[in-house]
């Protein structure tokens, strides 16, 4: 059984607090989800309906997103992970932009099929409805925003949650679904436009297709041991040839956690330079949490 390094304590234990974040989210979405069905079902509003089961598919996400949390923290200690649990977060946000991008082709479906076969609506009790479902994911925002906010800017914990985020662009797509909601039902309700409806799920399905294509780039990179700045190579290139006969011949960096790196170099030098002092140079960069040198005698 390993122990985890302070590095590794200090980023599950900074996810300790969205974990509890999502956990209220769930229980709001899962809430919200069920009045909206219902409302839907019987006001016969399509669009409160589609709302409703588009908030049932972020129910699931938020599962994941909690499912991922809680794997990571018991496997911190097992031996089998050599670089630590981090990439599992980064897994679930991974696993959540997939479900963004079938709620949209889902959305996109949906409205189509409304345009060609409309529905009589029940205008006012649906929009009352819509209300409270865009009242609670502003809510649900906030909640989520805060957490990534204090996550973004924290000294000891500066690195990106990319579960949090998930979650957060999750929430911020049922509040979009919700406006489009309010704003096609109260023009239907006053001007006979119900066209609009399925046009408006059109343009969100759109626009939560670019969030999760965004957020699907984020993290895929890093899942394939990619995502690195090119900076932070230049950083420990340019730290280690500054030594004197000291030259770096080979370098690889990769992401083992958000904005958490390993290190892989070997250096060829005629001067006294050992592992311990290239690790040692290297420590001052906080990123760096394993670190592999090799030293070639010229």
């Amino acid at each position: 059984m390993k122990k985890c390094s302070l590095h590794e304590y200090d980023f599950l234990h900074s996810h300790e607090h969205g974990e509890r974040r999502v956990y209220l989210v769930l229980l709001l979405t899962i809430v919200t989800m069920l009045v909206e069905i219902f409302a839907g079902l019987v006001f016969n509003s399509m669009a409160l309906t589609a709302d409703g089961w588009h908030m049932g598919t972020h129910a699931a996400a938020f599962g994941i997103t909690i499912f991922a949390y809680r794997y990571a923290r018991k496997h911190a200690k097992n031996p089998r992970f050599s670089f630590g649990t981090g990439k599992v977060s980064v897994l679930g946000g991974f696993a959540s932009a997939v479900a963004l991008g079938v709620v949209a082709l889902l959305m996109a479906v949906e409205s189509a099929h409304r345009l060609l076969e409309p529905l009589e609506i029940r205008f006012n009790e649906a929009i009352g409805v819509a209300v409270i479902g865009l009242v609670v994911n502003l809510v649900s925002a906030l909640l989520l925003k805060g957490e990534h906010h204090h996550h973004g800017h924290d000294d000891h914990h500066h690195h990106e949650d990319h579960n949090l985020k998930a979650a957060y662009f999750h929430v911020l797509a049922d509040a979009l679904t919700s406006i489009t909601a309010i704003v096609a039902l109260t023009l239907g309700s006053f001007f006979g436009w119900s066209v609009l409806d399925p046009i408006m799920g059109i343009v969100g399905s759109l626009i939560i297709a670019r969030w999760a294509i965004g957020l699907l780039k984020d993290t895929s990179g890093i899942l394939l041991d990619g995502s690195v700045d090119p900076a932070l190579s230049e950083s420990i290139r340019t730290a280690v040839d500054a030594k004197p006969d000291c030259h770096v011949s080979d370098l690889h960096v990769w992401a083992v956690a958000p904005s958490r790196y390993a290190v892989i170099l070997a250096i060829d030098t005629s001067g006294p330079w050992t592992p311990a002092d290239i690790k040692a140079l290297l420590a001052e960069i906080p990123q760096l949490i394993h670190i592999n040198v090799e030293v070639h005698a010229k």
